[in-house]
């Protein structure tokens, strides 16, 4: 992959981040939603136990976001409302990365699992490659139930950015898996699902996923009993 495809690849990227964060900025809760957020925004701000199996990672990150407020307590619980939107808008950034890597692949017709870095799309392929992933991306972005949690304080658009950077690194890794240190990634993969844990359990469905792009990425003549086997074991 060239130095031109991937510079217009971040800077589409960036344009539906800045998309998705200023929509979610201007929407944002200006105080609390009612349900679990006052719960949240209040643990964030004192450093409590929610209910259980708690979000320790969540609250960590809430209550740094919380002394942004300063002295006007009134703004604490809008500082923790803006981790959800910085959270989710990276969320829609891994997707359309997640989305180019894919479509490049389909694109190309190179839909196995290969690595396609050193090929460079032609124009028209390079805008049918970024339009989907700007289609996919915003379509997720502008979702009801994504743009709910993405401006209020709750767990899951922090949890949904874990889940997106997993399968992010895992596409990562696919087209790296035959390098030495390919490895590296899959501990950085181990690691961002242990920090996950501490925001919410959710990510753990990505697991199975991450199974079979490893199975298939990794063995020479995959069959359905050997991709069987390797869900059930995946499985949590």
């Amino acid at each position: 992959m060239t130095y031109t495809y991937r510079t217009a690849n971040n800077l589409v990227g960036a344009l539906v981040f800045a998309t998705a964060l200023s929509t979610y900025w201007l929407t944002l809760e200006p105080t609390v939603s009612f349900w679990d957020c006052g719960e949240f925004v209040a643990s964030a701000n004192r450093l409590l136990v929610p209910h259980p199996p708690g979000a320790p990672l969540f609250l960590l990150l809430g209550r740094a976001a919380s002394l942004l407020a300063g002295s006007d307590a009134t703004q604490v619980a809008v500082w923790v409302n803006r981790l959800s939107a910085l959270s989710s808008s990276f969320t829609v950034l891994f997707l359309f990365w997640t989305i180019t890597i894919l479509a490049k692949k389909l694109v190309l017709g190179r839909p196995g699992m290969h690595d396609d870095r050193g090929l460079e799309p032609t124009p028209p392929q390079t805008l049918l490659i970024l339009g989907s992933g700007v289609v996919g991306a915003l379509a997720l972005a502008f979702s009801d139930s994504f743009w709910f949690n993405a401006v209020e304080a709750e767990v899951y658009a922090l949890s949904s950015l874990c889940t997106a950077v997993v399968v992010w690194l895992m596409l990562k890794w696919e087209n790296r898996a035959h390098e030495a240190d390919a490895d590296k990634w899959l501990i950085f993969i181990a690691y961002v699902v242990g920090l996950s844990i501490g925001v919410h359990l959710l990510n753990l469905l990505a697991i199975p996923a991450l199974g079979f792009i490893y199975y298939f990425r990794r063995t020479a003549e995959p069959s359905v009993r050997g991709g069987c086997s390797r869900w059930l074991v995946a499985v949590p």
